[in-house]
């Protein structure tokens, strides 16, 4: 019977699991952003989501037990140098799963799983970028009028 035993197995052996999500905690942690099933994002999302919480305390202590769990040197100093710095100031909820559809081969719901504060597009806090436009001729006609008024200067300064 499995009473009490909240979280999700995965079909897997717990060897097989903790190296799994070690594994992709450490992908997501290097590139910021990864695909993976949506039942795997959300396991992936209790396993980051304590460990970001401790590497905002940079100590040997919170760096060993962090290692402890992802067993990756570069992704430990990424984690504490950068990541912990970025989300200084947030309470918590740092990931965030976006459904993508279902893959093409075994019908799987697939997700994408990022860090919140590295996705500009999302993050409102971020600098937006005035989209500027303009009234009157388009660029390509604007193009087109400079380029016939020099080689009719040309032209002219040849004569």
């Amino acid at each position: 019977m499995r009473h009490g035993k909240k979280f999700n197995h995965l079909g897997r052996q717990t060897a097989h699991r903790k190296a799994m999500l070690a594994n992709m905690a450490c992908s997501l942690i290097e590139h910021k952003r990864i695909n993976t099933t949506v039942a795997k994002a959300k396991a992936l999302r209790q396993f980051v989501e304590p460990l970001i919480t401790k590497s905002k305390d940079d100590t040997t202590h919170n760096r060993r037990i962090v290692f402890s769990y992802l067993r990756n040197k570069y992704a430990i100093s990424e984690l504490f140098n950068e990541v912990s710095v970025k989300v200084a100031d947030r309470p918590g909820g740092y990931l965030r799963i976006i459904k993508l559809g279902n893959r093409q081969g075994d019908n799987a719901p697939m997700a994408m799983i990022e860090l919140v504060d590295y996705n500009t597009t999302y993050n409102p806090n971020s600098k937006k970028v005035k989209k500027t436009t303009r009234r009157g001729r388009s660029k390509k006609a604007d193009d087109a009028v400079v380029d016939t008024v020099e080689t009719t200067e040309e032209t002219k300064s040849d004569n």
